[in-house]
Order: C-alpha cells, then structure tokens, then sequence
C-alpha cells in the first residue's frame, strides 16, 4: 500500500508539466485519486492513508499547496524570458514520517 501511495505522489509531482498526452493522464489520474473521498473500494486513497495510519485531508492539502506554489513558480520564471527555466521541482523522496512499529 505504501508503495501505491509513494506511486501516485510520484505521478503527480512528476508529471505536473507534462507536455504529452500519457504524463498528462498519468498526473490527472494521481491528482483524482488523492482528491477522491468516500470511496469504499480496499485500494482508495482514504483507505490506503487509514491503513497507514495517516490522515488524507493533511496530505492532499499538501499536495495541492505544493501544486500551486510550484505552479506560480513555473509562471513566474516563463514571464522572465531573460532568465533560465525553471528547473523540475520535485521531491525525490516523500517527507511522509510513519511511526516505528515495535
């Protein structure tokens, strides 16, 4: 389940720009899957985060703030066209801390 979740930050951050239509739909289908609720099906966002013991609303708050600072980033450095592009921004690990089980 770990794996999923790690998966579809992934997704989402990478391909948040994507120029193609496969990135596109691969960022558009992380972004409904984190933002879908009450779904009751065992590999949901909501269901994977209560196995995990971790709470969705905190993360997909963060993703979406991280979404939009990245966003107003990327706008603010393409109206500089003096200046370099912005380079990817991406976390290469997520910064979710889990507890230590015994």
């Amino acid at each position: 389940m770990l794996a999923i979740l790690e998966n579809a930050v992934e997704y989402f951050q990478k391909y948040l720009f994507a120029q193609n239509d496969i990135g596109r739909k691969l960022f558009q289908e992380a972004e409904e899957w984190f933002l879908e609720k009450n779904a009751d099906h065992f590999f949901s966002f909501e269901s994977i985060c209560e196995t995990l013991e971790l709470h969705p609303d905190y993360i997909r708050e963060g993703l979406m703030s991280w979404k939009e600072k990245t966003r107003k980033e990327y706008s603010f450095q393409a109206s500089r066209p003096s200046q370099k592009k912005l380079a990817k921004t991406r976390v290469s690990a997520t910064s979710l801390r889990f507890p230590k089980t015994a």
